[in-house]
């Protein structure tokens, strides 16, 4: 492993504190009996108190000293006074231990008292500090110049992502994302309790991906020798529950679905699923919108939102709108008793891609996708959803073509999505027949028949509604979050680079570093002009690369391309 400077003197700090018999990671509990925030809500002056957190900045003045400690809260101001801490004549603690051996983003645990400086900051006067892990890689720090510009600020969304841990650590604020999350779910909690419904736990490993359209994650199980699949949805298995006689059940489902990523998509995602007995889709468009409004009060004390130059309502009551009469709006088309062809055909007249492994209801959905979903700003109610979209559908109690369905748009996406839920045994084996019709036609998204589910529907499900929310758009929507990678604490990233085993050179980098601003690809000699290196220097940084498998040259028409590997 190769080291930086910084890393390096790290380790020799660790060496010397064990060499003056101080543990760098001790076992014992620390008597923390108060965080920052709690400090400055409950100030006293001269009250002693005990903290423990990050150091975060030093100023050392010869024998005082200024700092601040980071915990969880916040941060408080330090005072070190040399002889405060240190009243015998062995000056160690201060003039060895914490000017020369600490460092900034140690944890260190804190004693001491309160008071108030000339300034008035509150401040903590340090009476002891004991050293409670020692940090080897050293933080990045954001520096500033005198003209108050931001130097090597922490920003780089990958880099963010791929390390939140760092995130956390130096950009705090991004901390109220997660705790808006956080009290979203308890909000949400709360109102289903209240309610009467009974939280429940589904399998994650399942021997059919059930319960909605996708491409599901495939894995094997040994001891069974069976394949099994990662959980695309959660809803067949709730519906056995209410077969079993529950009258509401509701999960945090994890659901997994093997397809594209982007800002508003990630391969793990979590859902809040819920089914009631006994009510309809109707029922259910009230009791989401009720849901909602307490839900954007409980996160943001507010029914109001921004999200991009939006403002966003979630005060009850919410605009409701059919399927059918958004397309005619937004098309000036009319789906309604239109075949399948036809509809292909208007998509195509649309500009919408489409091919002939598309059923009738994928048509519809991609039609409504490209012309009419973005329109929805406010919070809309779709509904009334065509048969062939939805298979788990009750069909419309007025127009058999139809089902009793709704989606929730929020500027332009789906955030939730609802049925009166089909309980027809005999409807729902036809409908998956329907569904394996367009899996032979070669739908990779199509659903699998589950005998077993069917089976329970022939033991009775009483009338039942059905509601699922997408949790991590919604977040979204509530922290003014424009991608789905700031609302997920480890969003699934691509594999890290690996560095290369040697020490490039300087012209190896850069030639390195202009490959990679360039999607990883250049033609040679457009490279070479780049880097205005000259031939002798060229050469020697392109074999050198080249014999470390770095990259390689390979010829498009009369173009050689310089490709980089790693």
């Amino acid at each position: 492993m190769q080291l930086s400077e910084q890393e390096i003197i790290r380790r020799e700090k660790l060496s010397r504190l064990k060499e003056l018999g101080i543990n760098p990671y001790p076992a014992n509990l620390f008597p923390v009996d108060h965080t920052s925030k709690q400090i400055k809500e409950t100030f006293e002056e001269g009250k002693k108190v005990v903290v423990a957190g990050r150091l975060m900045s030093a100023r050392i003045q010869g024998k005082a000293s200024f700092a601040e400690l980071q915990d969880s809260e916040g941060r408080i101001q330090l005072y070190i006074n040399r002889d405060e801490l240190c009243p015998t004549e062995d000056k160690t603690l201060y003039n060895e231990i914490f000017k020369k051996l600490i460092d900034l983003g140690d944890f260190i645990g804190i004693e001491g008292e309160l008071f108030t400086t000339q300034v008035g900051e509150k401040t903590l006067r340090v009476k002891n500090i004991t050293l409670l892990s020692k940090v080897l890689r050293p933080l990045p720090f954001p520096k500033t110049d005198a003209e108050g510009n931001t130097f090597d600020a922490f920003t780089d969304p990958e880099l963010r992502y791929r390390m939140r841990y760092v995130d956390l650590i130096v950009n705090p604020s991004n901390k109220d994302i997660f705790i808006k999350r956080s009290k979203l779910f308890t909000a949400m909690r709360d109102f289903f309790n209240q309610a009467g419904y009974m939280e429940v736990e589904t399998p994650i490993l399942q021997s059919i991906p059930g319960g909605a359209a996708a491409r599901p994650f495939t894995t094997h199980h040994n001891a069974l020798d069976i394949p099994l699949y990662l959980r695309i949805a959660n809803e067949l298995y709730l519906k056995r529950l209410i077969v079993g006689g529950f009258d509401g059940v509701y999960e945090f489902s994890k659901n997994f679905r093997n397809e594209g990523m982007d800002r508003t998509h990630n391969p793990e995602f979590t859902v809040m699923e819920i089914y009631v007995a006994y009510k309809d889709y109707n029922w259910m468009m009230d009791f989401t919108e009720r849901l909602l409004e307490h839900c954007a009060l409980k996160v943001n004390n507010t029914t109001k939102a921004i999200f991009g130059n939006h403002e966003i309502s979630f005060k009850a009551p919410f605009k409701r709108v059919t399927m059918t009469d958004s397309i005619k709006e937004f098309t000036g088309f009319d789906i309604t008793g239109k075949t399948e062809e036809e509809i292909r055909e208007a998509a195509k007249n649309m500009g919408i891609a489409v091919d002939d492994t598309m059923g009738k209801g994928k048509l519809i959905d991609e039609i409504f996708g490209a012309k009419c979903e973005g329109n929805y700003i406010q919070p809309t109610f779709i509904t009334d959803y065509p048969k062939e979209m939805s298979p788990l559908t009750k069909q419309h109690r007025e127009n058999p073509d139809l089902t009793e369905r709704f989606e929730l748009m929020i500027c332009g996406k789906e955030v939730a999505n609802a049925y009166s839920e089909l309980n027809d045994p005999i409807d729902q084996r036809e409908r998956f027949e329907d569904q394996l019709k367009l899996s032979e036609k070669g739908d990779d998204e199509a659903m699998f028949i589950d005998q077993d589910f069917l089976r329970a529907l022939e033991y009775g499900m009483p009338p039942t509604s059905g509601l699922g929310i997408g949790m991590d758009r919604l977040i979204m929507f509530l922290t003014n979050t424009t991608s789905i990678q700031e609302v997920l604490f480890f969003p699934q990233m691509r594999p890290e680079k690996t560095a290369p085993s040697y020490e490039l050179t300087e012209d190896e980098k850069l030639i390195i570093s202009l490959l990679e601003k360039n999607e990883n690809k250049f033609e040679i000699n457009e490279l070479k002009i780049k880097t205005s290196l000259s031939g002798k220097k060229w050469d020697k940084a392109i074999k050198a690369l080249a014999s470390h498998n770095l990259t390689k040259v390979s010829t498009e028409g009369e173009f050689k391309i310089i490709e980089y590997l790693a």
